[in-house]
C-alpha cells in the first residue's frame, strides 16, 4: 500500500485552509499555536502515518506550498 509524506513550506503558507477541506482523511489542520513569518497560522499534518499521498492538498493549494511524496511499501 502506498503511503504519503506531506511537506509544507510553512513560511509561505497564508493560512487559507483550503488544504484542510481538501484532505479526505481530515489529517491537516491549521496550527493555532504558531505563526509563520508572514503572520499566519500555517497548516500541518496531524497524523502522517495515515496519509495516503493522494495529493489533494497540494493540488488545491493556491500558493504551491505543499509537496507530497509517495512512498511505496
Amino acid at each position: 500500500m502506498a503511503k504519503g509524506k506531506v511537506v509544507f513550506d510553512e513560511n509561505q503558507c497564508k493560512g487559507c485552509g483550503l488544504c484542510v477541506t481538501a484532505c479526505p482523511f481530515k489529517l491537516i489542520e491549521m496550527d493555532e499555536k504558531r505563526i509563520n513569518s508572514k503572520g499566519y497560522h500555517p497548516a500541518h499534518v496531524t497524523d502522517l502515518e495515515k496519509c495516503t499521498g493522494c495529493a489533494n492538498c497540494a493540488i488545491i493549494c493556491p500558493d504551491v506550498v505543499i509537496t507530497v511524496y509517495r512512498i511505496d511499501k
